[in-house]
Formats: structure tokens, C-alpha cells, sequence
């Protein structure tokens, strides 16, 4: 049976339930994939095992992701690659969902690239790479590498329009972003979602979490399941035994409860991970295991 045939029977099912992007008739499941760990080290270059990384983004869609995180500067180039030799013609439902807004260095160095002629160059290696005539999101990516800023996004921002305009991108999203690039963002134009550092035990991004719920606008969070001290893993580790699961299930799934507007996208370049990852989409939470998990983020070392 031809591959796109297998998966289209499996992918009505929904895993953390289902979302619609605002202002569009998009619709995923909550529980996405990020494909950023399919390139060679540092995120750079191709990976060890192509045919291994083709088996993940196959067994993602089969297992019901409807919704795939990458950019062309996975690589660069590469990760995109991979995705459009595994995938294409992509399934429908299926969405690609990628970033603009940096470049990288030859030392594998990252750095921002914000003028309309980076961007535009940025959005046209997406369209060829994935094997695609428009993007159905794309997030701008702000800030530097260490993190976001506070600088206007107004004149990036618009330049992405005109490419919007142009019809190469359908919606707009943002990542990297603090509450007040967001607010200038939407001044501009719909933003559909954003991607933020955020996980149990980060969560200086609350009060613009709970902004986007608000509007109805995703909220993506990277770095979900890494940066837990020793002692908040501890609590992991107890609520994981209580559910005969692991911390990193249960960091998905807490993720999962936190608001209906969370869209998880844990990446993975091994296929025993992914399932793993997925499974999490099943855990039940209690109201203590909840409470439990909710004062992660105030505990550290001592």
C-alpha cells in the first residue's frame, strides 16, 4: 500500500486533543513534532543516519502528528530536505509550520537575519526545500540567540507581510518574543501563534500565555522537556512513578493541562523516543500531581 495511503486512516486521531489556529481553518493536534534534532550535530549539516530520520517523520505522521515545527536553517537546508523526501507530496491535513529570521555560520554560529532581502531569501529556500508553492505559517524569529529583546520588530515585521501579501506565506506567527513585540506584532496584523521558551519549571511566559488563551492564539513552547535543576527533577521523578511513566512524559503532559492553546512540540531524531514522546498525550493528571507540578518552577538548588 503506497505510504500516503497507510497514513490517512490513522491521522483522524487526536493527540491531546485538537486546536484551530485563529482566523483560519487550520486545525492540528495539540501534540506536534520538532524536527530541528534530524540534522547533524549542532544542528548542523546532514545527520548520521538519513534513513533513520525519514523513519521518524514517518512514524510521527502514521502515529496522528498533524503538525511538524522546522525551518530551513536546520542544517541549513538539510532538516527541510529530509522532511520533503519523507513526506511530499504531503498528506492532507499535514502542516509544515517554519521560521525566518536567522542564518547561520560556518561554525555552526548562529545569528539574526532581519532585512527584508535575508527574509525574503529566507521564505524562498523554505518554499524550495520543503517542495512547496506558499507556507501555511510562518514565525518570525526575533531576539538573539541568548534569548528574546525588546527591540521593534515593526520593520521585519512588515517586510514578512509583503511576502504575505505576495502569497509565498498564508499566516503569521512570532517566536522568541516578549508581551510587548507581541502587542506591537498584532497592532500590524493576526498573529497565529507564538514560540517561546516555556516548560514546568520556566515560566516567566505566563502572563503572555495567558494573553495568547485569550485571543485564541497558540502558543508553542520550545526547550519543553530540558533545563530542570536536580531538585525539580526529584519532583518529576516522584509524580512519573506515581503514573508508571517517565519525568519527560509527565513534563509533556503537564504542558498538555496547562492551557488548551499549548501545542508541545518535543523533537526527536530516534523512533522509540517519538513513541514515547506521543504516549504522554494518555497520561491523566491529578489535581495533587497537577498542584505538585505547578511549584516546579519555584524550586532550585540549594
Amino acid at each position: 500500500m503506497p505510504y500516503v495511503q497507510a497514513m490517512s486512516s490513522t491521522r483522524t486521531m487526536p493527540l491531546g486533543g485538537e486546536f484551530t489556529f485563529p482566523g483560519t481553518s487550520i486545525k492540528v493536534n495539540r501534540l506536534g513534532y520538532g524536527a530541528m534534532q534530524l540534522a547533524g550535530p549542532g544542528v548542523f549539516g546532514p545527520p548520521r543516519d538519513v534513513d533513520a530520520a525519514i523513519a521518524v517523520l514517518r512514524e510521527a505522521v502514521t502515529s496522528g502528528v498533524n503538525h511538524i515545527d522546522t525551518s530551513d536553517i536546520y542544517g541549513p537546508h538539510v532538516t527541510n530536505q529530509i522532511i520533503k523526501k519523507a513526506l511530499h507530496p504531503y498528506p492532507d491535513g499535514l502542516v509544515v509550520i517554519t521560521k525566518v529570521g536567522f542564518r547561520r555560520g560556518d561554525d555552526k554560529s548562529w545569528h539574526p537575519a532581519y532585512s527584508a532581502s535575508d527574509l525574503t531569501s529566507s521564505v524562498h529556500d523554505n518554499l524550495k526545500n520543503l517542495g512547496l508553492d506558499a507556507l501555511e505559517i510562518v514565525n518570525l524569529r526575533c531576539g538573539t540567540s541568548q534569548g528574546p529583546n525588546e527591540d521593534s520588530i515593526a520593520e521585519r515585521l512588515a517586510a514578512l507581510l509583503d511576502l504575505k501579501r505576495q502569497g509565498l506565506v498564508r499566516h503569521v506567527g512570532l517566536s522568541n518574543v516578549t508581551f510587548s513585540q507581541y502587542e506591537e506584532a498584532r497592532a500590524m496584523t493576526e498573529i497565529v501563534c507564538v514560540q517561546n521558551l516555556y516548560n514546568v519549571a520556566n515560566r516567566t511566559d505566563d502572563p503572555l500565555l495567558a494573553e495568547l488563551a485569550k485571543d485564541g492564539v497558540a502558543y508553542v513552547p520550545f526547550f519543553p522537556l530540558g533545563g530542570f535543576s536536580p531538585v525539580q527533577s526529584s519532583v518529576l521523578n516522584e509524580v512519573a512513578v506515581e503514573l508508571n511513566a517517565t519525568p519527560m512524559q509527565v513534563a509533556l503532559a503537564w504542558l498538555l493541562e496547562r492551557s488548551p492553546n499549548i501545542l508541545p512540540i518535543p523533537g526527536t531524531s530516534s523512533v522509540e523516543h517519538l513513541r514515547e514522546n506521543l504516549a504522554a498525550a494518555k497520561l491523566q493528571l491529578s489535581a495533587t500531581m497537577i498542584a505538585k507540578l505547578d511549584g516546579i518552577s519555584g524550586q532550585s538548588e540549594r
